[in-house]
């Protein structure tokens, strides 16, 4: 019995593991670079779906980050998407990913909280 039930969780386990393969895979990666103080990319239009975010640290001393987030009405950044977030701070020279963030028509911000840069704008339509 106990086999069993191992198998049956292995199986599972095994399912939720392609099914992330196959999302990751279906995703679109946008590759970001940060330098002092800013992304060298400044506006990104989008269609809707799946991407990932790449953010290289170019030269920066300190370590980079990524914020994205719906654009609020007063234009500034609101909350921010979780799944945005890069794996690890990114050191000189680095670069690292996000989780699969899904993004639906309208406007979202990104920015770096560590390096401060500017909010730049996402649109996504």
């Amino acid at each position: 019995m106990k086999k069993v039930l191992y198998t049956l969780l292995l199986v599972v386990g095994l399912a939720f593991v392609n099914n992330a393969i196959a999302q990751d895979s279906k995703a679109k990666v946008i590759k970001l670079t940060q330098v002092e103080g800013e992304f060298t990319k400044k506006k990104l239009t989008l269609k809707p779906g799946n991407y990932i975010f790449e953010v290289k640290n170019k030269s920066v001393a300190k370590p980079v980050g990524l914020v994205v987030a719906p654009k609020g009405e007063d234009g500034k950044a609101g909350e921010h998407i979780k799944e945005g977030y890069l794996a690890k701070t990114v050191e000189k020279g680095e670069s690292a990913q996000s989780k699969v963030v899904n993004l639906k028509p309208g406007t979202y911000t990104y920015f770096c909280p560590l390096n401060p840069t500017p909010e730049y704008t996402i649109v996504v339509k």
